[in-house]
Order: structure tokens, then C-alpha cells, then sequence
């Protein structure tokens, strides 16, 4: 039966990336003082050096850049005002169709 995965803090990795970017520690060393594997602090490092701190959001959040973040509020809101605008016309449509019940009478 194999051990169940350590889950690192974004914390825990900025450091181990830190100290990896350093010259006097290897990859191989730090992989094995930390517990993780070669490539995993290498996906780590690649991460940091494209995102910074930013890097490691969390579960479930999406690592983005700036104009990313832009794009992806502005397309929520969007998506926001359509849902309005669907139902505000729905609206405008059984309120129409009452006011001409009524109008014939």
C-alpha cells in the first residue's frame, strides 16, 4: 500500500524554488531534503520563473497573468449582463401579454 501524497503550502514551494534558483544547492539535493521528486520541483521552478509570485494559486484557481485576469472578468461580466438582459426581456414579454388580458375588458 503506497503513503498518501504530502500537499505543499505555496509557501513550502516558493521556498524550495527559491533555494533551488540558488548556486549552491542542487535540484537533486533539495528533491530529496523536501520530498519530492526531480521533475516535480522543476515543474515548480518553471512556474515561478513564468508567474512569479503569483505562481501556485491554489486548488482549483487558475495561475493567470494580468491581461489574462482582464479577459477572463470582463467575459464574466458579459455573461452577467446577457443573463440580465434574457430575463428582463422574458419579463417585458408575460408583462405584455398580461396588459392585453386586461386592455380588452
Amino acid at each position: 500500500m503506497s503513503k498518501p501524497r504530502k500537499k505543499y503550502t505555496k509557501e513550502e514551494k516558493l521556498e524550495v524554488v527559491k533555494l533551488s534558483l540558488e548556486e549552491h544547492e542542487s535540484v537533486k539535493g533539495l528533491a530529496l531534503r523536501f520530498g519530492v521528486s526531480e521533475n516535480t520541483l522543476y515543474n515548480w521552478r518553471s512556474k515561478y520563473l513564468k508567474h512569479k509570485e503569483a505562481s501556485f494559486p491554489g486548488q482549483g484557481n487558475k495561475t493567470m497573468t494580468e491581461p489574462e485576469r482582464k479577459v477572463h472578468e470582463l467575459e464574466k461580466e458579459l455573461r452577467e449582463a446577457r443573463l440580465e438582459r434574457d430575463i428582463l426581456k422574458k419579463a417585458v414579454g408575460i408583462f405584455s401579454k398580461s396588459d392585453r388580458k386586461f386592455s380588452n375588458s
